[in-house]
């Protein structure tokens, strides 16, 4: 199923990430955990570009499984920076011969002492470059792209940001997921500037529970996201205790999604880590209002 037929549905979807593992060996306990994840019946799964970046050939092994077994919906990144133009163009076509009808277009991150570096000779430098390719190759694919409420950390300002979102809009994504919020009204606001310019494909917030007060500075630093005092707050006192953070995490997120429903949001995508122990409690806890119980 393409997600976008499910983003167009009126009812309230709730929908997981997972990623690949690095080394073979851990393949089977990354399925298992992604495994009980899928049984939650999100209304669909997105497989990362492998872990970190470098074992791309995991995401479209897990994607299948997962999609295969579970009969869940699969949407699976696909990355292009410092990658060649045979490289792209072969993973397009084995997740199209694998049946995969959804995919997340992203750039990717610069790799590690090449941000400085020549980059004349990259055959992708932007994620619109990445959307063509795959309009081209698999034009019956459902693309999503990725969007920041708080400025791409390397554009200038957010009109630039934006005009770089409309440009991938124009280009063929269908929806947009947004990088990790803690703020609603950010997402509002961002939601609010994006409709005037004329941007009117579906936009999931993208929510991350924080279950450790070490992901907190990961999580601004690679998103470079807002941390309300508020929840500062709940870090600096439950910090300290695993599962009493692990608890607060949880209900902080799903108050940000009850949230969003509340205000005529009806997808969101939860950044869930592998953790099938945060994404029930999640799930769970929203069961009467998304109308249907779980396991």
């Amino acid at each position: 199923m393409k997600i976008i037929d499910i983003l167009d549905r009126s009812e309230m979807s709730l929908s997981y990430e997972v990623f690949p593992p690095k080394l073979e060996t851990s393949f089977d306990s990354v399925l298992e955990a992604a495994g009980k994840i899928a049984e939650l019946k999100p209304s669909f799964m997105s497989v990362t570009y492998g872990a970190g970046g470098g074992t791309s050939e995991y995401t479209l092994r897990l994607s299948r499984e997962i999609e295969h077994k579970y009969n869940v919906p699969i949407l699976a990144h696909l990355t292009c920076v410092s990658s060649d133009k045979d490289t792209v163009r072969r993973r397009i076509n084995e997740l199209k011969d694998a049946g995969i009808k959804n995919i997340m277009a992203l750039r990717g991150d610069i790799p590690s002492g090449m941000e400085d570096g020549d980059r004349s000779n990259w055959d992708y430098h932007y994620a619109v470059e990445l959307i063509r390719e795959i309009k081209s190759i698999y034009p019956e694919c459902c693309i999503g792209a990725a969007c920041y409420p708080e400025i791409h950390p390397e554009s200038r300002n957010q009109r630039e940001d934006l005009l770089h979102l409309k440009e991938k809009i124009d280009a063929g994504v269908d929806f947009i997921t947004t990088q990790m919020v803690f703020d609603n009204n950010l997402f509002f606001n961002f939601l609010y500037k994006i409709r005037d310019m004329g941007v009117t494909v579906p936009v999931l917030p993208g929510i991350m529970p924080i279950t450790k007060a070490s992901q907190v500075e990961r999580a601004v630093k690679l998103s470079g996201a807002y941390m309300p005092v508020r929840f500062r707050s709940i870090v600096d006192r439950f910090g300290t205790d695993d599962a009493a953070m692990t608890q607060a995490g949880i209900i902080y997120a799903t108050d940000q999604i009850i949230d969003l429903y509340a205000n005529g949001i009806t997808n969101v995508h939860v950044y869930s880590m592998n953790k099938p122990e945060v994404a029930s409690g999640i799930k769970n806890s929203l069961s009467s209002i998304l109308g249907r119980e779980f396991a």
